[in-house]
């Protein structure tokens, strides 16, 4: 269940033009594969940092040479470096979530090590309290993303360069209806996504001052716009509802064999279906086009749950991957966050998300909010009765069970630990200035 952006797909036709009533059929068929929930994924994307001083800025050149260092050792799951540097590492489709855990887990041991030798680290923000935008990667498809992305102004910088998520994936669901069916998950996603953003919210702070957010990645996945960065609306059959939203969703690039990639403004690919200018649009640009459209529920087969700030410590990622898990893949569980969430829709007034306000008061007061709060209480339990049937292990349930009681149960999440201690700082910073004075 990786990320990777591949142009090959699964069709050998990849240089055919496509009519826009094939592009609706294609994404119909390839976008909700529906079947009993198997598998699951994860992707963890960390920003890298020294490792005793992570306020210091590390040089392109270390970076590079630590990336070479870390390809030439085995690993099971694929790693891919993000525009500003930060490392992702998608785990292979797992049968259960403790095989998920260990893979990822084991990797993740391995990566450690090979940076820990140029004294680098991972860290988990949702983003970078300290540094500033800089792009790493230099390739046409990220000179194609920041031109089109600056139009709506610096968030997209900062989403490509310096924000970091835990992603989850899990199986779209039963074609038919129930706790499980495809349609009951769409819904949960998106209801059950405003309680993870305020549940895992882990991004306070800009330049080391607070934003006057929580989740501030999720703030700037709302600034990038609704075309790019949104759902489709939430009443819709959900395979017509994503294959409408991908034809009228704005193409960020049209791709070239030399030289740089058009960025075209305002042109949307239903649009480039009809008029065939630059040229006339193909599967393998369809395959590229739905890589390049970031809603917080992504289908891709299977669903992909991208609100998930990424989280504290070395295995901080392991509680929303597992607490999701549970919540999608038992129907007691399913059951109980779907009653659990359920309210919060009139909130949404029935807007796509993250361009709502559930979601809104979601990323700027995180489980503050008593109603986000209360829905999360009940997620958490119910995900902890679940998870021993899912075979978890102990670690993994106590883990979870700190993450409520610390957090959840106290209207709190990772981002008032960072502004608890951004405060203390500060106060014994004036504090000394007064013994000066």
């Amino acid at each position: 269940m990786s990320d990777a952006t591949s142009e090959g797909g699964d069709c050998t036709e990849h240089r055919t033009a496509v009519t826009e009533a094939e592009v609706e059929a294609l994404v119909r068929g390839i976008c909700f594969k529906t079947g009993p929930p198997r598998t699951l994924g994860v992707e963890v994307e960390w920003l890298v940092h020294e490792l005793r001083r992570p306020q210091l800025p590390v040089t392109p050149e270390r970076l590079e040479a630590a990336y070479a260092a870390l390809r030439a050792v085995p690993l099971k799951s694929p790693l891919t470096i993000e525009p500003g540097g930060q490392l992702e590492l998608s785990s292979p489709p797992a049968t259960s979530l403790m095989e998920c855990i260990e893979t990822v887990s084991a990797d993740l041991d391995t990566v450690r090590a090979v940076l820990a030798e140029d004294d680098l680290g991972l860290v988990g923000f949702g983003h970078d309290p300290w540094h500033a935008p800089r792009r790493f990667l230099r390739e046409p498809r990220y000179d194609a993303m920041e031109a089109c992305l600056d139009r709506t102004g610096p968030a997209g910088r900062h989403m490509m360069c310096t924000s970091a998520s835990v992603q989850v994936c899990v199986d779209a669901g039963h074609e038919e209806p129930g706790p499980l069916g495809h349609e009951r998950r769409w819904q949960l996603a998106h209801l059950l996504g405003a309680v993870l953003v305020a549940a895992f919210a882990n991004s306070p702070l800009i330049g080391e001052r607070p934003t006057g957010w929580l989740s501030t990645r999720q703030l700037h996945w709302m600034e990038i716009g609704a075309g790019r960065a949104g759902a489709p609306p939430p009443d819709g059959e959900p395979r017509s509802a994503w294959a409408r939203h991908v034809l009228d969703a704005p193409v960020m690039c049209v791709r070239r064999d030399g030289g740089p990639w058009e960025v075209p403004d305002g042109l949307t690919f239903r649009e480039w279906t009809r008029s065939r200018t630059p040229r006339p649009p193909t599967r393998a640009d369809l395959d590229y086009h739905l890589t390049t459209l970031f809603p917080p529920v992504r289908p891709r087969g299977h669903l992909e749950l991208r609100m998930i700030d990424a989280q504290p410590g070395e295995d901080g990622w392991i509680v929303p991957l597992a607490v999701t898990a549970a919540l999608f893949d038992d129907p007691e569980a399913a059951e109980s966050a779907h009653r659990a969430v359920k309210p919060l829709a009139e909130r949404a007034l029935n807007l796509p998300a993250p361009h709502n306000p559930l979601w809104t008061d979601a990323a700027r007061h995180g489980l503050a909010d008593p109603e986000l709060r209360e829905a999360a209480v009940a997620c958490f339990t119910a995900a902890l009765e679940a998870l021993p049937r899912l075979g978890a292990t102990p670690a993994v349930m106590d883990a979870v069970a700190a993450h409520l009681h610390r957090y959840v149960a106290q209207g709190r999440c990772p981002a008032d630990d960072l502004l608890d201690r951004l405060r203390d700082t500060d106060r014994r910073a004036h504090g000394r200035k007064d013994i000066r004075t």
